[in-house]
């Protein structure tokens, strides 16, 4: 099987969301399967993979590389074209290329904040590419009914759910420093950070003086009010984009990772934190009970004083706190990049 992928995203010095989802993705398929794989990526870009039997090709940044892109695949013929990332490609270059999208959310069909000009572009560009697909993968069971919803023509059984892993098979379970709530993500409206913010703002001063808040995350979009909170209100810390070591030291003394997002087609970052045992605090939207099962405390994101509860009963109750790091953990145990590179290929394979 020769699979040509968009690899640009996962290429990035500092992937996150779909990037870093790709790039895990990848790792997997690319050194540990015997799959020929042709890697897209951008002139300039370099990343540390081995795949045996595939290549890397590297084509002009911008705009131009999805021009360059279709003109690649139509002179050089695949199995199948994978698009992790984008649907640019997918919507443009024709039946004659069997291309399977990977759809991460349908946040700009939702009523959730979302940034104007992707909410734009996904909105032309995903009915064109739902047409001309060989077939569709989705990283949730939520996504993929989302998707049905929207498009209930669609048959079901041209969609396939791959789910995600975490980064690690077994790190560290985490040591609590009794201090640290944590949260990950692109500073958006999105992600609510700001409620976050609030709800942490109206812990009571015996519980808010003797912990802290840290956000971990790039720039994002209508951010600004974020930014300001988080510089006024204190105990609270910005970080900015870290490391994955930087990001792993945080996670060994977490005692409470806090993701009470609007919505999420999946969510990485709290399947991380259940994998290593930290209570996790999270909404109930879009995908993220579906990851979290009984291993989280569920808020209503739209209610900081939920938030602020779901906080107060984390930092504060042991039971609770033991409870959900064990069933974390057993959550956590069900998800793996292994598995879903398995049911990635074994789609492609009776197509």
């Amino acid at each position: 099987m020769n699979i040509v992928i968009d690899s640009r995203e996962a290429c990035r010095e500092s992937p996150t969301g779909k990037g870093a989802w790709a790039a895990s993705f990848l790792k997997e398929l690319c050194t540990r399967r015997d799959v020929s794989c042709t890697l897209l990526c951008e002139e300039g870009q370099e990343k540390d993979f081995t795949f045996p039997g595939g290549k890397m090709v590297f084509l002009p940044r911008g705009a131009r590389w999805h021009f360059a892109a279709m003109a690649y695949l139509r002179s050089h013929p695949c199995d199948f074209f994978l698009s992790p990332t984008s649907y640019i490609v997918p919507a443009f270059v024709g039946k004659r290329v069997r291309t399977v999208p990977i759809i991460h959310d349908l946040i700009a069909f939702q009523r959730e904040p979302h940034d104007r000009k992707a909410r734009v572009i996904e909105r032309i560009l995903l009915p064109r590419v739902l047409k001309n697909a060989a077939h569709l993968y989705t990283v949730s069971e939520s996504t993929k009914n989302d998707l049905l919803e929207k498009f209930p023509h669609l048959d079901s059984t041209k969609i396939t759910v791959i789910s995600a892993g975490p980064r690690e098979v077994n790190p560290p379970l985490a040591k609590s420093d009794g201090k640290t709530v944590l949260s990950l993500g692109t500073l958006c409206p999105r992600k609510n950070q700001l409620g976050l913010i609030r709800a942490f703002a109206m812990l009571p001063e015996n519980i808010r003086s003797s912990v802290r808040l840290i956000l971990v995350g790039n720039r994002g979009w209508q951010d600004d009010e974020i930014i300001k909170k988080a510089k006024s209100t204190p105990g609270v810390e910005w970080k900015g984009y870290l490391s994955e070591h930087e990001v792993e030291q945080l996670f060994s003394s977490c005692h409470v990772f806090a993701l009470p997002s609007f919505y999420e087609g999946f969510g990485l970052a709290v399947l991380e934190a259940l994998q290593r045992g930290i209570p996790v605090l999270t909404s109930d939207r879009g995908g993220l009970k579906e990851i979290a099962g009984d291993g989280a405390l569920y808020c209503d994101p739209g209610n900081p004083a939920s938030i602020t509860e779901g906080l107060i009963t984390l930092l504060t109750d042991e039971a609770v706190r033991q409870k959900l790091s064990e069933a974390g953990r057993a959550q956590a145990a069900r998800f793996s990049w292994g598995k879903t590179v398995d049911l990635t290929l074994a789609a492609l394979h009776h197509l």
